[in-house]
C-alpha cells in the first residue's frame, strides 16, 4: 500500500547505505519515534522483505549491491549505492518532498544530498554511528594510506554539510566537536539502548544450549573489525585447554567475517560447542538472549558503543569484554574486563562467570538497572526528537503525549539519559 504524507506534518528523508530498514535496529528506533511524534517519515536504503513490516513508513529501496571484499569493491559498491541514492533523492524532492534529511553513516559518501537539501533550504542531521577512518583501520589495519585519507576528507564534508550531527556516544561527540569543528550546541549524543518493553518477559529455549549446562552469546552484524576469530579462540582455549566442555556458544547474525568463523571453529576443532544460526529476526535473538547465562563481545575498537552490549544488559545478562573506552563507559560495574587482545584471560573471565551464578546475577541486576534508569531507548527517544523540533521551530511542549512503537514520549523536561554510559 502506497502511503500519502499528511500535509499537515513534517516530512523527514533518511537515507541509508549500508543496512536495510530491517536489519537496522538503530533505524528502526528512529523511524518508529518519528513516526510517533507526528512525522511523515521516507526511508532511501538496500531492498529488504522486511522493509515492509515497518508500519506508517514510506521505503524507497533499490536492490542490495555485493558487499566489498576489497577496495576497488568498496568503489563499486559505494558508487551503485550513491547513483541509487540520488535517483530516490531526485524522486523524493520532486514529489512529496521533505523538511528535514538525515544521512546516516559510515559511509560518509551522502554529504552531497546534504548541500543540495541546503540550497533548497532544508536541514540535514548527520547521524554518525562509527568513524569511517577507524572503521576502515580495524578492519583492514591501514591508518596511514590514501584510503584513510580520503576518508577522512570525506567525514570533515560531512560534518561541515550537517546543521546537526547526532552520535552514539561520548568518544564520537569529542570527535565531531575536535576533529570535526562542529559546535557543542550542534551535537547531540542519542545513545543505542534497547526498547526496554521489547526485552522484557521474554521466554527461555533450553534447547539452544544444546543439551549443555551454558549458554554463551555473541549477537550482531559479522565484520572483520568485531573480531570473531578472538571469541572462537577463546571457545578452543575453554575446551582445548581447560577441558571446559559444558558450554554451548552461539554467535548469531551474519556478515562477511561469519565464513572465517566458521572456517577457524573447524580448524580449532570446537564446531561442536558453536554454533551460527545466522541473521535472526528481532524476536528470536532476544529468545537467545534471554536464555543465555553471558553475553561475549571479543571487539578492540575502543570508540565503539557495541550494540550488544546493551541488549546484553537489558536482558541481564552479564558481559564479558575487552577493557575498551566506550566499553567499560557503557557497561560499568556489569561487566568483567580482559586486557586488550589476551584471549586467555578473556576465556578465564568467562569460565570464572560460568562457576559463579551469584556473581552473573550481580552483574545482570547492574546492567538491568543501568538500561531501565539511563540507557533505554525510552531515554534517548526524547533527545532524538528534539533535534528536529528545534531544527524545524516545532514546539515540543505542544500538550499531546505523543505514543510511540517503542513507548511514551513525555514532554520536555523528563531526565534524560544523556550523560550516562
Amino acid at each position: 500500500m502506497k502511503l500519502r504524507p499528511r500535509r499537515d506534518r513534517p516530512r523527514v528523508l533518511i537515507m541509508v547505505e549500508n543496512l536495510s530498514l530491517a536489519r537496522d535496529r538503530r533505524l528502526g528506533k528512529q523511524v518508529r519515534t518519528l513516526v510517533g511524534a507526528e512525522f511523515d517519515v521516507t526511508v532511501v536504503c538496500r531492498s529488504d522483505p522486511g522493509n515492509r513490516a515497518v508500519a506508517e513508513v514510506h521505503v524507497i529501496e533499490y536492490r542490495a549491491p555485493r558487499d566489498a571484499a576489497s577496495k576497488l569493491g568498496f568503489v563499486r559498491e559505494y558508487g551503485y549505492s550513491w547513483l541509487m541514492a540520488a535517483l530516490a533523492f531526485v524522486r523524493v524532492v520532486a514529489r512529496p518532498g521533505f523538511d528535514v534529511l538525515q544521512l546516516c553513516g559510515p559511509p560518509d559518501i551522502y554529504f552531497p544530498f546534504a548541500l543540495l537539501a541546503r540550497a533548497l533550504g532544508k536541514p540535514t542531521v548527520y547521524d554518525q554511528r562509527d568513524p569511517s577512518p577507524e572503521l576502515y583501520a580495524a578492519r583492514y589495519g591501514d591508518h596511514a594510506g590514501w584510503v584513510p585519507r580520503i576518508l577522512r576528507v570525506l567525514e570533515a564534508a560531512s560534518y561541515r554539510s550537517a546543521h546537526h550531527v547526532v552520535t552514539v556516544n561520548g568518544t564520537l561527540e569529542n570527535l565531531a566537536r575536535t576533529r570535526g569543528g562542529v559546535p557543542a550546541d550542534r551535537v547531540t549524543v542519542v545513545r543505542n539502548g534497547p526498547v526496554l518493553a521489547a526485552a522484557s518477559g521474554r521466554p527461555t529455549r533450553p534447547e539452544l544450549r544444546n543439551g549443555r549446562a551454558h549458554l554463551c552469546c555473541w549477537i550482531g552484524a559479522m565484520g572483520p573489525q568485531d573480531r570473531l576469530d578472538l571469541g572462537v579462540r577463546a571457545v578452543h582455549h575453554l575446551v582445548h585447554v581447560q577441558g571446559r566442555t559444558d558450554c554451548q556458544f552461539a554467535f548469531v547474525g551474519d556478515g562477511e567475517a561469519q565464513d572465517g568463523a566458521m572456517r577457524l571453529t573447524r580448524e580449532l576443532r570446537v564446531e561442536d560447542w558453536v554454533s551460527f544460526p545466522g541473521f535472526l529476526p528481532t524476536d528470536a535473538v532476544f529468545t537467545y538472549l534471554a536464555t543465555a547465562d553471558v553475553g561475549i563481545d571479543p571487539a578492540l575498537d575502543d570508540m565503539v558503543s557495541p550494540v550488544k552490549a546493551f541488549e546484553y544488559m537489558a536482558f541481564g545478562l552479564p558481559i564479558v569484554a575487552f577493557d575498551l573506552r566506550e566499553v567499560r563507559a557503557l557497561a560499568d560495574e556489569a561487566a568483567r574486563y580482559a586486557p586488550p587482545g589476551e584471549v586467555e584471560h578473556f576465556a578465564g573471565l568467562i569460565s570464572d562467570l560460568l562457576d559463579d551464578p551469584a556473581a552473573r546475577r550481580q552483574l545482570g541486576r547492574i546492567g538491568r538497572r543501568r538500561v531501565e534508569e539511563s540507557l533505554a531507548w525510552e531515554h534517548q527517544e526524547l533527545l532524538y526528537v528534539g533535534v528536529f523540533d528545534q531544527l524545524l521551530g516545532r514546539c515540543a511542549e505542544r500538550g499531546v503525549r505523543r505514543r510511540t512503537g517503542t513507548g511514551a514520549v513525555p514532554a520536555r523536561g523528563r531526565r534524560s539519559g544523556a550523560s550516562a554510559g
